[in-house]
């Protein structure tokens, strides 16, 4: 392998040499660039529309709000055409001028006959992502805007992508993707790491309608996102185009719970631009479960009791606002924000459903200001620059005084003097966490490019106790810092084959003490100041084919690091209990995927997609219960391997009926032979996994209706299907009662009426329809059959 990170440096630095000086001599031609909106007669916006340059290969499609843009416009006249599936062409000419944006706006008139085909066709963002040499999926979260779905749900409907909860809305959730889970899979907001958004700002509590799309990266992750993903990772892409508009919504459903969204956006034509993206979640969060329970005064036993959670309200509200300008000499986009936002969650189980707590609840905040900057042709033409930066002055506080005991009736024993139901604390800190990115590229050639990445993380949690104001271990430091740099070359050398190659540098530094005893006679506490260091390089590289125009390949291959997060090393102080002697883990990353795309007799169309991975990880971070069963903590697994599939398939008909199936397998097994100290070998050996899923899947059909009632109001109807197979909760070879975690299969069923080409929506849900019992971590029990209705109103100008 080290030959492969010499080639790649040679390779990077010779042909970034070399283009530099071509660069220098050459010159390019001067260029402009079109930008507008494409709207029906009525004024709605039109999305997907296309907008070409007739006699070009220079194409694009319009996004959700009908905008669209076209840059590196070489100076000229053209002729442009503007088509859109059931409206009339349009063909316009326009003058480009050097370094100069032209503003358009068509209108285009509804056509009851077919549209003609145009030879060249601009993609969709979402087509473009999946065509991309990574093992990548996309999600169109535009088309779930109606649902009430929140990100973690829409992105559960993925293939390989599991996505578990410990109860309701606000709960803690784990995110497994191909068998890696948790913290190995990275989450990034428009490309930067939210690895420091705290509980306000979680992936189970931010509404669908926030994202344009979600991109899904399976193993091998690109450099431009930066970060140390092990296993994948997950960006979720909102619309940044500059508009005006307004999207809010309001929904209510089962167990008392209410979510409400609000969306706007203004641009001038000056170029001053403001948006807000505002959300709320609220639920009691107080649905059945079965389990056993025991009176609390006279210890008597009732088996199998259907009971409602009573302690587990939860509660979110979140704001997001940022005011810049667009469009300058100085810079294509330069914004200014903050992120409010606070949340309250009381705690009603521990890991498992064996502990229950009436009182314990926590609470947390989040002011983050962010900047965002970004220009192209930085300096010289082909030079891009992206800088983002945040930092998260919030704050987090557990709350743990009321000395009782509770059994699942919400009976309760109250006991004198000072205690708590699990450990006494009003422990309030700060994290002081801040993330840096940026991204520069720089175009070599028309079919040549460079990027260079770098992530700052940097943490240190300070934090007092008013229960107890002298001790010294609140003093303790509690610090991390984290650089990640990462450098890639771009080369597509025909219009049906691109490879990338990458390197990146990871290091982390982590500060922290240790207590001890100064001598055997004494109660005495002191602290050793420790400190440690990682450093090393991972590489990897990503390539695709077409072998034909609807066939696609794919290969890729990273040798890649995760370092420890601070919750695992210093805890949650929930359920999480932290482990400082934790190693950085590392894996080789394979994929191998295959993409066929076709439309037949213009009116179906099919699209399979399916990969093939195998994962070698070394010190595989994986959580299990602490000793006494209480709480979560994170250890090494010397050796972890996994091999596995997964598959998706699609049909659609005239754009009446959409169905879909996607199916899971991975074979994650402890390759561990000889535990540490140990010479014979570990009866654990080759066992699979606990508590992972390892075969799973979805399908879902939707049927669409047009002109419902009245032209402009349209019906879709829709089913979804989630079944997970039953897996082991301990290590299989450990006993004979092996418990299993039983196969889930949840049916969901929605229905949405649009009015006014899609200004006014409606829609009604019903998640898990047969009322099944759906467990996920450590056997805790999720919410059975709830009903949901939302309300939404959409406007763009």
């Amino acid at each position: 392998m080290n030959y492969l990170k010499l080639i790649i440096k040679l390779v990077l630095v010779a042909n970034l040499g070399g283009a530099i000086l071509f660069r220098a001599a050459a010159q390019t031609a001067p260029t402009g660039s079109i930008e507008g909106y494409t709207k029906s007669s009525q004024k709605n916006a039109l999305p997907e529309t296309t907008v070409y340059l007739k006699g070009t290969t220079l194409g694009v499609v319009s996004d959700a709000k009908g905008y669209f843009k076209l840059d590196r416009i070489p100076a000229g006249v053209y002729p442009v055409v503007i088509s859109s599936l059931g409206y009339q062409s349009q063909t316009d000419t326009i003058r480009i001028s050097a370094g100069q944006t032209t503003s358009l706006q068509y209108f285009l008139k509804e056509s009851s006959t077919e549209l003609e085909s145009v030879t060249v066709m601009g993609k969709s963002a979402v087509q473009e992502t999946k065509e991309q040499a990574y093992e990548v999926q996309a999600i169109d979260a535009r088309k779930l805007h109606n649902t009430s779905l929140d990100l973690s749900h829409a992105l559960d409907r993925v293939s390989g992508v599991r996505v578990r909860e410990t109860g309701g809305v606000g709960s803690n959730i784990n995110f497994s993707l191909n068998g890696f889970t948790g913290r190995q899979v990275k989450f990034f907001l428009d490309g930067v790491p939210m690895d420091n958004f705290g509980s306000s700002f979680q992936l189970n509590n931010i509404p669908v309608n926030l994202a344009e799309r979600i991109e899904i990266y399976k193993g091998v992750v690109p450099i431009w996102l930066g970060s140390d993903a092990l296993g994948g990772a997950v960006n979720i892409v909102t619309n940044n185009q500059p508009r005006t508009y307004l999207d809010a919504s309001y929904s209510f459903g089962s167990f008392n719970t209410h979510r409400t969204v609000i969306n706007a956006g203004y641009t001038a034509k000056s170029g001053f631009t403001a948006q807000i993206n505002a959300f709320q979640n609220y639920s009691d969060n107080n649905y059945w479960v079965n389990v056993d329970v025991a009176d609390i005064n006279t210890g008597k036993y009732f088996p199998n009791q259907r009971v409602r959670r009573f302690n587990d309200t939860y509660h979110n509200e979140t704001i997001i606002a940022k005011a810049g300008v667009v469009g300058k000499k100085y810079a294509d986009r330069l914004l200014f924000g903050v992120t409010l936002g606070q949340n309250y969650a009381e705690i009603q189980t521990g890991a498992r459903l064996v502990s229950v707590f009436g009182d314990w609840h926590r609470k947390g905040n989040i002011v983050m200001p962010t900047l965002q900057y970004q220009k192209r042709d930085l300096f010289i033409k082909g030079l891009d620059l992206t800088l983002n930066g945040n930092y998260n002055l919030g704050t987090e506080q557990n709350i743990d005084t009321v000395y009782r005991r509770y059994n699942w009736f919400g009976d309760y024993k109250q006991y004198e003097g000072q205690g708590s139901e699990r450990s006494r604390s009003m422990y309030k800190y700060r994290n002081n966490n801040g993330v840096g990115t940026a991204n520069l590229n720089y175009q070599l050639s028309e079919k040549q490019t460079i990027s260079l990445n770098h992530v700052y993380n940097t943490f240190n949690r300070k934090g007092r106790d008013e229960l107890y104001p002298e001790n010294d271990n609140y003093e303790q430091p509690r610090k991390s810092s984290k650089n990640i740099t990462g450098i890639g070359y771009k080369i597509d050398y025909t219009g049906r084959w691109s490879t990338t190659l990458f390197a990146k540098h990871y290091s982390q530094v982590n500060r922290y003490s240790q207590s001890y005893n100064p001598g055997s006679n004494t109660s005495e506490v002191l602290y050793r100041q420790q400190k440690n260091n990682f450093s090393n390089w991972g590489y990897g590289l990503a390539t695709t084919y077409f072998l034909t125009e609807h066939l696609q390949a794919k290969g890729s291959y990273e040798k890649s690091y995760r370092l420890p997060e601070t919750e695992e090393l210093f805890g949650d102080l929930v359920n999480l209990q932290g482990n400082i002697d934790l190693d950085p883990e590392t894996s080789h990353n394979f994929n191998l995927g295959l993409s066929y795309n076709t439309t037949f007799n213009k009116i179906h169309q099919l699209n399979f997609s399916g990969n093939v991975m195998y994962r070698d990880a070394r010190d595989f971070i994986r959580a299990r219960l602490n000793n006494n069963q209480t709480m979560q903590v994170m250890e090494n697994l010397f050796d972890v391997t996994n091999a596995g599939v997964d598959g998706e398939i699609r049909y659609s008909y005239k754009g009446f009926l959409n169905a879909g199936l996607n199916l899971t397998y991975q074979n994650l097994r402890n390759n561990t032979k000889f535990e540490e100290g140990q010479t014979q070998e570990s009866v654990v050996y080759r066992d699979r996994i606990p508590n992972m899923p390892y075969l799973f899947g979805n399908a879902d059909a939707s049927v669409f209706i047009q002109d419902l009632g009245k032209k402009g109001n349209n019906l879709n109807l829709g089913y979804n299907l989630l079944y997970v197979h039953a897996f082991y909760l301990y290590w299989p070879s450990l006993g004979s009662d092996k418990l299993d975690i039983p196969q889930q299969l949840a049916h969901d069923v929605n229905l949405t009426y649009t009015l006014a080409d899609g200004r006014y929506n409606v829609t009604l849900e019903c998640r898990n329809v047969a009322n099944a019992q759906l467990y996920d971590n450590f056997s805790l029990q999720k919410p059975g059959r709830s009903f949901t209705a939302k309300l939404r109103y959409f406007i763009n100008q």
